[in-house]
């Protein structure tokens, strides 16, 4: 564990230096932040039945989004890791003494929580002081806020379990590409990134409550609105929890499969 808590640090550290991207990065998601609010108030506008979630707590659904994007984004990467499989560099990673699996975790870890750390605080002080329609509101109770902190802790965890997934799958793949975008696109449509699942048709959100994605962004999100009651949101974070355990131990069971058909030729 010593090891892993050093390369957590190291890694949060070193992300912790890139103010200068991070505001960038704060400057995009305002616009884009905008532009999904302004689309979405047009078509609240003209809908002629009354939808399964209200504006506002859709605003509220999309600026906490834009907050806390690197906790919840599959295509964020690490280069590195993508290089050590196909360049055969892993063999540096197996003489570690030291597991990669819990290895690479910590390293992810670090890196989404430190670029998410860099550009939440702006994001969301702006928008609780926004002009109506585009402010964000505060929890509605202080206990609604605590459980929605221990949802989003527990949607990073799994969202990096589901990354570690990716990189074990460019083992078999050897095309980083490939794996970012099937993980990337498929992933974050069922996590609710592209339409809250709320107003995704009955069908598709049969399928997406039966997968782990919705649990990383919609459910921590929506627990901060209201929008699932407390007692919901207790059961979810069991869910949440649950999820977590099944995607390590796959995870884990994936790593050792894969590391065991590794072949490094050079020298």
């Amino acid at each position: 564990m010593k090891a892993y808590v050093s390369v957590f640090r190291l890694r949060l550290t070193n992300g912790m230096q890139y103010r200068t991207a991070a505001l960038a990065g704060v400057a995009t998601q305002f616009f884009w932040g905008f532009i999904i609010i302004m689309v979405f108030e047009a078509f609240y506008s003209g809908a002629a039945t009354e939808l399964p979630i209200s504006l506002k707590q859709l605003i509220t659904y999309v600026w906490l989004q834009q907050a806390f994007l690197a906790f919840v984004m599959l295509w964020f990467r690490d280069n590195e890791l993508f290089q050590l499989i196909t360049t055969g560099n892993i063999a540096y990673e197996l003489c570690r003494p030291s597991g990669i699996y819990g290895l690479w975790f910590a390293k992810l870890l670090a890196q989404r929580l430190a670029s998410a750390l860099l550009r939440c605080f702006p994001i969301l002080l702006v928008a609780l002081f926004l002009p109506e329609p585009y402010r964000m509101p505060l929890p509605i109770d202080p206990a609604a806020f605590l459980l929605f902190l221990f949802a989003l802790l527990f949607g990073l965890l799994m969202i990096v379990s589901l990354s570690m997934l990716m990189y074990i799958s460019v083992f078999v793949t050897l095309s980083p590409a490939g794996s970012l975008l099937m993980f990337g696109v498929i992933g974050e449509f069922l996590a609710g990134m592209v339409i809250p699942v709320p107003l995704m048709p009955e069908w598709l959100q049969r399928i997406v409550y039966v997968l782990p994605f919705r649990w990383t962004a919609d459910f921590p999100f929506r627990v901060y609105s209201g929008h699932i009651t407390k007692e919901e949101a207790l059961i979810g974070i069991g869910i949440q929890l649950v999820w977590l355990l099944v995607l390590v131990a796959v995870g884990k069971m994936a790593m050792a499969k894969a590391l065991r058909n590794v072949v490094v030729n050079g020298g």
